[in-house]
């Protein structure tokens, strides 16, 4: 959890290298606070070697006149001198019985814990500094780079750079690395070395980029005797940091409370500057009441937002101080609009956005190619989603987009095989067949795709014909098939429930082919096609899919074996013949729209293998770069590509983006995929499949359906008087209030699950970062409420949402 508090200012020292003076320069600016009159913290997380040399007393030691308002600490102290992870490995063997070092996020929770006591201790300013070891990148206890390991606190940076020979590289490197996490550099200090004068060459290079930078004059050398080594340091105190208040180290002092106040002005103004200036997507802006209801994010990190909670906060604030941290954690339970796959600000995928800007920047992709791209495009078609039927991988910004491409593409092919059997006016009608609720994008091409609804716009020309579909829930501990009336009318009992004795039979799509229920589909869809072929305003040119799961049109979960049966009746259509035999499919091309579900949201790598049939065209989006970068990929058999070849231009797919194929993306997917894929291999994900009765054997991987979430949460979830269904696959948890109204204009479920938007305190908070409290922001769809996981949500963090999520609900539940 990012910390920023009101009255205590804290800066986290790091340096560009060891021996640069860190500790030296942090004194003499806590000795500096001191003598302003600030009550002054200052912590060593770590600290190795032998006490006497110790960071905190020497702090300690030379604080000054002001010396008992000055408070330093250690937390994790060893004894011998070497890189923390290494001292505390050592520690851990070292004794009868062997102690496990402690993790990255039991050593930010104990940092957390200490901040946040010493700002319950005042109520006028003081100031903290947490001072590092080692260089940026030193190892703390766990061996994760310091960078990573304080990433999850955000606290403002005072880089001490590196005055020796080779410290202009290592401080300009060490700042970049900063950067490359997102940290804030309020300053930059280092020592006048009068031989080698790195200040020279510095202040101005960072001050082209807008970052403050001080230079102090160096300490003299070590003397041998203790006692004159506290004579000559003492006396180096004395004159960097003079009785008068004034110099270079009162300067940085000033520098840094400017910063701070500067930061909190900008929050603070962020809600109504917001109103002022922003159009909000899906936002009814004339129910926005005002500055409470604009969630501000400081910065994100893993699983969770910072927020800032000064507008929204639901503890009484005092009169005159608020010790809690401005910042609140807020779990992201709607992986950032479905996005988030291995939790925010990842360092590997922010690496790979530099490194592929660094080496290309933007390039024209018409006729060209890149290694980021190329790789991705073979990885996909080879071992991806597009194994054993895709040939071609086309590029664009964003699955609306890719999905336009999608329909381009299966027009023209549908259209260039009918050939002089359709003129340029039934062209001009060709339409899709899909699924009542589906939704693939709010450009109008893809709009059009969907029938009228909350979506559309006044060009919004539906062109097509969409089938009513039947849908699987939890209801009551139970799971059940509901069918549309038309689709009950044809079965043997005209019930419009099916209860199917388990979740994984539901999903078992080559047994369940076998059963009556298949037949009775298989029949309903030819007369439903045969009635329309009749007399419908379009020519239906491709079969548009949301394969498991309809994503904004309500997370509706289709049965299977209903898509299942539609895509093979659809492959029976007769149709033209064409000339050219690579024309030549089964039916209407079909189009899967996998930019939702694709890629382990919903536990498989693709829902190709689980309905047991291929797509000729399919998109994918959202995971694919890991929440980083916008992309999206159209993925095309042979058949539908051979289309569009000719000697004539015009018969090209004219169609592409400014940033098709943009490098930064396509660097940063290839290493998400590499991420996620080591990740659906490893125990984590073994251990949530058994626990939903799925096998882990590789084969049963690509089929198997499970979840992150809790079996027995979703059956209890489903029995709450407040709850018509909850259902929940891979990372996807999904909730529908009772509402009579119902649909997308209810707001009964933001109006019960409302108070998970807060920060509570609970015994059940441990997982969020730093322990705080924690709320959790999540999107509804009417009656319908959504909660998702990024792909490495750990245990902790699952069961506590699961637990928040629980409490709210079953309160409501008790309450109505």
């Amino acid at each position: 959890m990012s910390l920023l508090f009101k009255y205590l200012r804290v800066h986290q020292v790091f340096g560009a290298n060891t021996n640069v003076g860190k500790t030296i320069l942090t004194s003499a600016l806590v000795r500096a606070s001191a003598a302003k009159g600030n009550t002054v913290y200052y912590l060593k997380p770590v600290s190795t070697g032998p006490m006497e040399d110790a960071d905190d007393e020497h702090v300690q030691r030379f604080s000054g006149a002001h010396a008992d308002t000055v408070h330093s600490r250690c937390l994790f102290r060893f004894d011998d001198p070497v890189s923390p992870h290494l001292a505390a490995r050592r520690a851990g063997k070292s004794g009868v019985e062997e102690v496990s070092v402690p993790s990255d996020d039991i050593f930010a929770k104990a940092v957390a814990s200490h901040i946040r006591d010493c700002a319950s201790q005042d109520a006028h300013p003081a100031h903290m500094y947490v001072e590092t070891a080692g260089g940026v990148h030193s190892p703390t206890l766990s061996g994760t780079t310091q960078l990573d390991s304080y990433r999850p606190l955000f606290l403002p940076v005072v880089l001490v750079g590196d005055s020796k020979l080779g410290g202009i590289s290592s401080t300009i490197s060490s700042y970049e690395s900063l950067l490359l996490r997102g940290y804030i550099v309020d300053s930059i200090m280092l020592f006048r070395d009068e031989y080698y004068r790195n200040w020279e060459y510095l202040v101005p290079y960072f001050a082209e980029r807008g970052v403050h930078v001080i230079a102090v004059d160096a300490p003299p050398e070590r003397p041998a005797s203790a006692d004159e080594n506290f004579r000559v340091t003492e006396k180096y105190y004395q004159e960097i940091v003079p009785p008068s208040l004034q110099g270079d180290i009162f300067e940085a002092l000033r520098h840094l409370d400017e910063c701070h106040s500067r930061r909190l002005t900008e929050i603070d103004s962020m809600p109504q500057r917001s109103l002022d200036a922003i159009w909000w997507p899906f936002v009814q802006h004339g129910l926005v009441k005002g500055e409470k209801d604009v969630n501000v994010i400081d910065s994100a990190w893993g699983d969770y937002f910072s927020v800032y909670n000064a507008h929204r906060s639901s503890q009484p604030a005092t009169a005159r101080y608020e010790p809690r941290s401005l910042l609140e954690s807020q779990f992201d339970g709607s992986a950032s609009w479905w996005t988030q796959a291995v939790g925010h600000a990842h360092p590997t995928l922010t690496l790979a956005a530099a490194k592929a800007a660094g080496r290309y920047g933007h390039v024209m992709f018409p006729q060209a190619t890149h290694l980021p791209a190329l790789k991705l495009a073979e990885r996909l078609i080879r071992h991806g989603p597009g194994k054993g039927w895709a040939s071609r991988a086309f590029f664009s910004d964003n699955g609306s987009t890719g999905m336009e491409v999608a329909l381009k593409m299966a027009l023209r092919a549908f259209a260039l095989r009918q050939g002089e059997n359709l003129d340029g006016m039934q062209r001009k009608k060709l339409g899709v067949l899909g699924l009542k609720g589906s939704y693939h994008g709010d450009t109008i091409g893809a709009m059009d795709a969907c029938e009228e609804g909350v979506y559309t716009c006044e060009w919004h020309n539906a062109k097509g014909y969409w089938l009513e579909p039947p849908t699987v829930a939890g209801r009551n501990g139970r799971v059940v098939i509901s069918l549309p009336p038309a689709i009950a009318q044809v079965t043997e009992s005209n019930d419009t429930e099916v209860y199917t004795g388990s979740f994984s039979w539901t999903y078992d799509v080559g047994e369940r082919l076998k059963t009556p229920l298949a037949d009775f589909y298989r029949r309903y869809i030819e007369r439903t096609l045969s009635k329309y072929w009749e007399g419908g305003d379009h020519t239906l040119a491709a079969l548009v899919l949301e394969p498991l799961v309809m994503g904004a049109g309500g997370m509706i979960f289709v049965d299977p074996l209903f898509q299942r049966v539609l895509i093979d009746v659809i492959r029976g259509v007769p149709t033209a013949a064409s000339s050219q035999p690579s024309l030549q499919w089964s039916g209407l091309p079909v189009i899967f729209d996998e930019v939702f579900v694709g890629l382990y949201r919903l536990g498989l790598r693709s829902t190709i293998p689980f309905l047991g049939v291929n797509p000729d065209i399919s998109v994918n989006a959202k995971i694919l770069t890991g929440g980083s970068m916008p992309l999206a990929v159209t993925l095309t058999s042979d058949a539908i590509f051979q289309a569009f070849i000719s000697d004539n231009k015009v018969d090209a797919l004219l169609h592409g983006h400014s940033y098709t194929a943009y490098p930064a993306a396509c660097e940063v997917a290839n290493e998400t995929l590499n991420i996620v894929e080591k990740m659906a291999s490893g125990s984590e994900w073994s251990d949530a499949r058994a626990r939903w009765g799925c096998s882990d054997a590789p084969e049963a991987r690509e089929k198997g359906v499970w979840s992150f979430w809790d079996a027995q949460l979703v059956d209890a979830l489903s029995r709450l008087d407040t709850v018509t269904e909850a259902m929940a696959l891979g990372t996807l948890l999904v909730i529908k209030i009772k509402d009579e109204a119902g649909g997308y204009q209810s707001h009964s479920a933001e109006n019960l699950l409302n108070a998970l938007r807060l920060a509570v305190d609970s015994e059940q908070i441990s997982a969020a970062p730093g322990g705080a409290p924690f709320g959790i922001n999540y999107r509804t769809l009417g009656d319908v409420a959504y909660f998702m996981l990024s792909l490495n949500s750990s245990a902790a963090t699952i069961r506590s949402v699961e637990d928040r999520i629980w409490r709210t609900l079953n309160e409501g539940s008790s309450a109505s």
